[in-house]
């Protein structure tokens, strides 16, 4: 079976409404201060996008890219496909991350970004989906908390697409034993519409 939308989990507005949030918390913390959004690519370049734009502080923005994703946990290795070019000494680095899932990834990634020394090291992620944790990992900006289930849309992705959505979506990609299209999420969770 081919994989398909199964419904909106958190509209445009609402995004939209979150980011502002988002912003307001983050330019209230880092107020005179030398912020640095660092983006993880691919997943958060819509994110932080909008997020850079919600600011009413000054930032600079970075990127990096690890491996890709892949479904499978990390197996303790972080290979980083575009790495940074400039020191952390001087900023104080939010990490601008898309989804806090399993955390595996995002752990090994803070623990070498402290390595580097920021003056401080925070996260923001604007999709928290606490069920899926296994390793301990604390997001000090969270926009959404959200089920388990697999999520596509504002820079998330599916076998690179869907990231083009303006919503965030729930996406089946396969069947349950009996059959049944396998969403990922259970009927009585409301939406965050």
């Amino acid at each position: 079976m081919a994989e398909r939308i199964t419904g909106v989990l958190i509209s445009e507005e609402a995004l939209a409404r979150t980011v502002r949030r988002l912003g307001a918390e983050i330019s209230a913390a880092y107020e005179g201060k030398r912020l640095l959004l660092l983006g993880v690519l691919k997943g958060s370049y819509v994110f932080l996008a909008d997020l850079a734009r919600a600011l009413s502080i000054p930032c600079e923005v970075e990127f990096l890219r690890m491996a890709s994703y892949g479904g499978n946990d990390t197996g303790g290795e972080l290979r980083l496909l575009w790495d940074l070019v400039i020191g952390l000494e001087e900023y104080d680095v939010l990490v601008v991350e898309d989804i806090l899932d399993s955390g595996r990834t995002l752990s090994l990634l803070l623990e070498r970004l402290r390595a580097r020394g920021p003056r401080s090291l925070a996260l923001c992620a604007l999709l928290d989906k606490p069920a899926r944790r296994a390793v301990p990992v604390e997001a000090r900006f969270i926009g959404v908390e959200i089920p388990d289930a697999f999520v596509v849309g504002y820079g998330l992705d599916y076998a690179q697409r869907y990231r083009n959505l303006p919503h965030v979506a729930t996406l089946a990609i396969g069947q349950d034993s009996h059959g049944r299209v396998d969403t990922g999420i259970t009927p009585q969770v409301n939406s965050c519409q």
